[in-house]
């Protein structure tokens, strides 16, 4: 069975002096994502690959975005992240003039799996790196349940 990559980080938490904004933020901004970089059953993790062909400045900024997507779930807005169709979204970043994509969907109420990713070069996200997103999808939810990511994840904490 392939070794799960869970990635944890942690931005700092702000405060201000709206009282009502502290228990908001406090009670539902401070939830914490579990983001999964998804592997193949031969090993190989798209996503990690992906970063690691890039230069230490655009893994950072990709480092970065998916840390807010961590913090941010299903609530990250356009322009950072767009659902595309049937639970597959797109994690939006810009790299020195390059539009990348960075696929995911969400899984067992706590969990972000990212598939994969990719230069865009054309104006709509091409239906072939959707459907490997579902395909991906498809595979990681066959091969792990609920159960075996809670106890992974239970003992990264």
């Amino acid at each position: 069975m392939a070794i799960l990559m869970i990635v944890e980080m942690h931005v700092p938490t702000f405060f201000v002096d709206n009282t009502s904004y502290i228990m908001y933020y406090s009670i539902v901004m401070n939830y914490k994502w579990t983001v999964i970089y998804y592997e193949t059953n031969e090993g190989k993790c798209p996503v990690s690959d992906f970063i690691d062909s890039r230069s230490k400045r655009n893994q950072a900024k990709v480092l970065s975005l998916i840390s807010f997507l961590e913090e941010n779930g299903p609530t990250l807005p356009r322009p950072y992240a767009d659902l595309l169709e049937d639970g597959i979204h797109e994690l939006r970043i810009k790299l020195s003039g390059d539009q990348i994509r960075v696929l995911y969907f969400f899984c067992y109420k706590d969990f972000i799996i990212l598939t994969h990713a990719f230069n865009k070069t054309t104006d709509k996200v091409p239906n072939p790196e959707i459907n490997k997103a579902k395909k991906y999808r498809e595979d990681f939810l066959k091969r792990f349940k609920e159960i075996q990511l809670r106890e992974v994840k239970n003992e990264d904490l």
